[in-house]
């Protein structure tokens, strides 16, 4: 993998469907990615917990069940993980005070450069840390944070499209398919409820970077997704899949964890990366500075740094992971998924999705016009 291409994460509005749940550990709860199924989930918030146990922030698909009943047998620590849908959610609930009791938090990319910039993430003490050695070097020291002085990375990946193969005879290759394909996909597609992935597709495809800070450019991809819109049946994260497994979409924009995971599930789906080039992003783990319990902060951070354990999140939940050690565990059949492990030739195409400082308001308003009109 290049070290030119760190994946680097993408994205503002939402990234998941908010699933307002926590997981307890011994709480007999069968919790699988994104709200797919949920089975005993106890409902308690880190604003209520107390602080002795270890809160988790995080997407659903990196703290699963298994994860923590094996890191509370082993260490004793009771761990519940509450699940946000976006970065701006997990900040907005920092921001007010309502994320108190959380010693561990999951922020992509671009929110690790924000929330160092505001101050609000902890340093980490490399000493108290055991196996960034087995990181990737091109995870090693990210332009987001660099020397990862304040955050691990945790998972990476892409920016792609879903398709029903038997439906769809022609086959989805790169952004400009839907608007050459419009009438066939009328309500039967969906784009990702996220202004800087759709703005950024759409920057893309128009030859521009999905990090533009010319207005001029950002007003055409808004005409252009203006066009568009007729025909997408919802602005959503996440409750196409269940859509596109009954057959009500053909196509829907995904990341990677969910595309491929949900091919898995039906083998007439398929996950593609646009042939001129997508989002490249990554999640990772981090302490928030108003941490109760570093202690146990510390140690999860180090579990997850375990080669057995990073390899095991992957082959359960289908996340690229940044752990050199883990990769060479992983079955040859997974290391050798190309939309998993993207080559080369592909990140190249690929660009990070960078935080633009006051000029995010500008997105933020074409967004507006868009969604709500």
């Amino acid at each position: 993998m290049n070290t030119n291409h760190q994946p680097v994460q993408r994205f503002s509005r939402s990234r998941r469907r908010f699933i307002r749940t926590s997981v307890a550990a011994f709480s007999g709860l069968a919790l699988t990615r994104c709200g797919w199924r949920q089975g005993g989930v106890q409902r308690e918030t880190a604003s209520a917990g107390p602080t002795d146990k270890l809160f988790v922030y995080t997407w659903s698909q990196y703290t699963d069940d298994k994860l923590i009943k094996n890191f509370t047998a082993q260490f004793k620590a009771p761990v519940v993980a509450d699940i946000y849908e976006s970065n701006e959610a997990m900040l907005a609930k920092l921001q007010a005070g309502g994320g108190g009791n959380y010693s561990v938090i999951y922020p992509s990319d671009y929110m690790v450069r924000r929330m160092i910039e505001m101050g609000m993430l902890h340093e980490l003490d490399r000493s108290r840390l055991q196996g960034l050695d087995r990181l990737a070097p091109q995870f090693q020291n990210p332009t987001y944070d660099p020397q990862n002085r304040h955050s691990i990375p945790m998972s990476w990946g892409t920016t792609g499209f879903v398709y029903n193969t038997q439906q769809l005879k022609e086959p989805p290759t790169d952004w400009e398919y839907l608007w050459k394909n419009r009438q066939q996909l009328s309500g039967r597609m969906t784009l990702i409820d996220d202004v800087r992935e759709v703005m950024g597709a759409t920057l893309r495809m128009l030859g521009y970077s999905y990090n533009s800070k010319d207005e001029s450019q950002i007003k055409q991809a808004y005409e252009k997704l203006r066009e568009l819109k007729p025909s997408i049946a919802a602005f959503d994260t996440d409750a196409w899949r269940s859509q596109i497994l009954a057959g009500d979409l053909v196509l829907a924009m995904a990341y990677s964890t969910d595309g491929i995971k949900i091919s898995q599930e039906n083998p007439n789906l398929r996950y593609i990366i646009p042939a001129s080039g997508t989002s490249l992003w990554t999640d990772t783990i981090a302490i928030p500075k108003t941490a109760p319990n570093l202690d146990a902060a510390y140690t999860w951070l180090n579990y997850n740094l375990e080669p057995t354990v990073a390899a095991e999140i992957c082959q359960r939940q289908t996340v690229a992971i940044p752990n050199q050690v883990a990769l060479e565990q992983l079955p040859t059949q997974l290391r050798q998924d190309t939309n998993l492990f993207p080559p080369e030739s592909v990140l190249n195409k690929c660009e990070r999705i960078s935080p633009l400082g006051d000029f995010d308001a500008v997105y933020d308003r074409y967004w507006t016009q868009l969604t709500s009109s």
